[in-house]
């Protein structure tokens, strides 16, 4: 086994671009990759370091020896020390020993590579990405599945604690292909998200302190594997968003951070640089190096593993340069302001140079400020982002469904509010893992009343989501109920489902599942407001929400009653749009799901006007219920509605033919 030699995949253009922040595939030259020099087998090794005095590889196959594998600075400026190592193949174990600018000595894992040992172990592993899809009939049909008419309900999942062996492990990558594949498919999902499976050193942070940017995390399997997985929900026609987590990295030593011995990737002044609320380190968004290493890193899970979307996490985080910072612990911009130009500026191209490459995917940004046009194209001034969480939904929602139903009526513009500003955006509903830890107690248990009353206020909440307006999003275990907070080391409370109530609610989330699939009024126009129209949202007193959902011209419209009390209302008045036979499509107090089974056999409908509709009809409107109906027939004189115009995020493409 020879010493380094000279060798490089690296062009000028490459090094252009590098400085330029506009290397996108930045992946295939820094790192470790397996290459064929001078008819010898061995390992291509470059990282950037441009403060380090010296670098080399160490590993299993020198004995973690310093001195004796010494790799080369390229004398262009570019700070890329490079080499090949021959005789050495893929499952070698590396680090770079690197002498810091100012002469400590640091041992790092590789940013770029594509496995790591498993934690707590921290040594980098050569490998490749080699595998043999078989999804293409899902890559040239997810446009359709992406599309912002399309139904998108996100099943959000951590990998490593849905659920447990007996032993207490988890399951792996390619048993997860076996057993929750099928599960997301049966509970009706049109896609999963995943909190972050990058390699994280600190299993508690859930994956969003990463250290392995590149790397799937090894505590499941390999690269291979994961893509096995990903394999198998696209053969089920289910698309996977990915967490990625541009925000924040933490500071361990084998990491990102100080890491030739200055601050690299971390912006250098700690009012800028270092996160007070997660005690980790920010990017550094001004650095065109950092910037490519981003981009590219975002590019490369499209590319490399298929993945159908990027939810970017903690966006209002990277947006505002006071954020969870008091006076004088934060740095205004050049205007003085507290926006974050660089940050904003980055999350622009991400979101241009995404959709430029990959038009069929989405962006999706968890922020949670009145920012405007965070899904909005960039060339009018938006951020890009295909979707947004709605969180002031999820926070108002939640908090009025806390309430006790005989207070309902003193907060019923709290359940209501969310549509005077619900196409602002095009928002995403989350119920997500963040509403059901740190004492928040699960959604079950957020519900007041007696058992029976928290399982029908659940049903409620759901049927609620589900014919507002927007995609949803519920995190694991919502879906049967589950009645302990969620926790990392543990699996979810399967066992629940041996009793009828769990059952029942699971039964509801796959029957709400399908009932947004396939009624168009749910979901072709959710990102309009010419899809949605209240016909009565003052009746306070009776805690009752009645409304409309439409579709694109000669769609069939939804009329959606929410009867928030325990109070069955009978001979409730509602005003009808048009004259048809209407009928009850959904109940969410049906007795499938563990209800009363009140329902309304046979609608009269009657010519007389109420709510300012020209027809009406009295319904039975069960207690703590959503009920659902639906015309036979839609008529001619139905108002022409516009089709779907939703403005999408802007590419490169559409920039350039913008600014022509």
């Amino acid at each position: 086994m020879g010493v380094v030699r000279p060798f490089s995949k690296f062009t000028e253009f490459d090094l252009h671009l590098f400085r330029q922040g506009k290397h996108y595939n930045l992946y295939d030259k820094l790192g470790s990759h397996l290459v064929q020099h001078e008819k010898e087998d061995g390992v291509y090794f470059a990282v950037w370091a441009p403060n380090a005095r010296f670098v080399s590889v160490v590993g299993t196959f020198n004995s973690w020896n310093k001195n004796s594998h010494s790799l080369i600075l390229r004398n262009d400026g570019s700070g890329i020390w490079e080499g090949f190592i021959p005789g050495i193949g893929k499952g070698t174990l590396y680090k770079y020993f690197i002498i810091g600018a100012d002469g400590t000595p640091l041992e790092k894992g590789d940013p770029f590579a594509l496995f790591w040992e498993t934690p707590p172990k921290t040594a980098s592993i050569v490998w490749d990405l080699d595998f043999d899809w078989k999804d293409k009939k899902w890559l040239n049909e997810r446009k359709q599945a992406n599309d912002y008419k399309s139904p998108m309900s996100v099943y959000e999942v951590h990998l490593g604690s849905w659920r447990k062996k007996a032993n207490g492990d988890s399951y792996s990558y390619r048993e997860l292909a076996e057993v929750l594949v099928p599960y997301v498919k049966e509970t009706g999902f049109t896609h999963v998200e995943m909190l972050p499976v990058m390699e994280h050193p600190y299993y508690p942070s859930w994956g969003y302190q990463i250290t392995g940017y590149f790397a799937t995390t090894s505590r499941f399997g390999t690269p291979q594997d994961f893509m096995y997985l990903m394999d198998a929900f696209h053969k089920e026609g289910i698309g996977v968003i990915l967490d990625w987590v541009p925000s924040h990295f933490p500071g361990d030593g084998h990491g990102l951070a100080y890491f030739d011995g200055t601050h690299l990737y971390e912006h250098a002044d700690p009012r800028k640089g270092f996160h007070p609320d997660w005690k980790s380190y920010i990017f550094n968004y001004g650095r065109y190096e950092v910037r490519s290493f981003l981009l590219s890193n975002a590019l490369f899970w499209l590319e490399k593993f298929h993945v159908d979307g990027l939810r970017v996490d903690a966006v209002a985080s990277m947006l505002y340069l006071d954020y969870s910072r008091e006076e004088g612990q934060w740095i205004p911009n050049e205007f003085g302001g507290r926006d974050n130009l660089e940050a904003i500026s980055f999350l622009k191209e991400f979101n241009e140079v995404v959709y430029d490459k990959y038009p069929d995917v989405v962006t999706i940004a968890e922020e949670s400020t009145a920012w405007p046009m965070v899904s909005r194209p960039t060339y009018e001034g938006g951020l890009g982002f295909g979707q947004k969480w709605m969180m002031g939904w999820m926070h108002d929602t939640l908090k009025y469904f806390k309430e006790d139903p005989i207070n309902r009526k003193y907060h019923h513009g709290a359940i209501s509010f969310s549509m005077i500003y619900a196409f602002d955006e095009n928002f995403m509903l989350p119920l997500s893992h963040d509403e059901v830890v740190h004492m928040k107690a699960p959604l079950i248990y957020k519900m007041p009343g007696d058992e029976w009353q928290k399982f029908a206020n659940l049903r409620l909440l759901y049927g609620y989501m589900f014919t507002h307006s927007g995609t949803k999003l519920l995190f694991m275990g919502g879906e049967f109920a589950q009645t302990s907070e969620w926790s990392e080391t543990k699996g979810l409370d399967w066992h629940l489902l041996e009793h009828g109530n769990h059952k029942n609610i699971q039964r509801l989330v796959s029957d709400l599942n399908a009932l947004y699939k396939n009624k168009p009024a749910l979901h072709q126009m959710q990102f309009q407001p010419e899809g949605f129209e209240w016909i009565d949202l003052q009746d306070y007193e009776n805690s009752v929400l009645v409304y409309l959902r439409k579709g694109e011209k000669g769609e069939k419209p939804l009329v959606i009653c929410c009867n928030f009390t325990p109070v069955e209302r009978d001979h409730y008045n509602i005003g009808l749009p048009f004259n048809a036979k209407w009928t009850e499509v959904f109940n969410t107090d049906a007795a499938i799901y563990g209800g009363t089974d009140a329902r309304n056999e046979a609608i009269k409908v009657v010519k007389k006007k109420y709510h300012n509709l020209d027809y009406s009809c009295a319904l039975t409107l069960p207690p703590l219920s959503m009920i659902c109906l639906e015309p036979d027939k839609v008529p001619s004189s139905w108002p022409k509605v516009k089709k779907a115009a939703v403005k999408k995020p802007a590419s490169k493409k559409t920039v350039t033919k913008k600014a022509d």
